[in-house]
């Protein structure tokens, strides 16, 4: 075992959330600017979080080594 510590990405940090059971949550993307050429339900849609996806999940563990 090493005997020092893993420094996190802190930009991953900052944007993914780990769950109890282990799952990685995070926001979604295009809700920032350009909103008026956007419908009201795609808006509403992009409120709301999500789970990463399972090809995404080894990335960002090996970014963030203590989630």
């Amino acid at each position: 075992m090493p005997n020092f510590k893993l420094k996190s990405n802190r930009g991953a940090a900052k944007r993914f959330r780990f769950t109890a059971k282990g799952k990685i949550k995070s926001q979604r993307a295009y809700a920032s600017h350009i909103l008026t050429k956007k419908s009201r339900k795609r808006k509403r849609n992009l409120r709301k979080g999500g789970y990463l996806a399972a090809a995404d999940q080894a990335n960002v563990r090996h970014l963030l080594p203590y989630g």
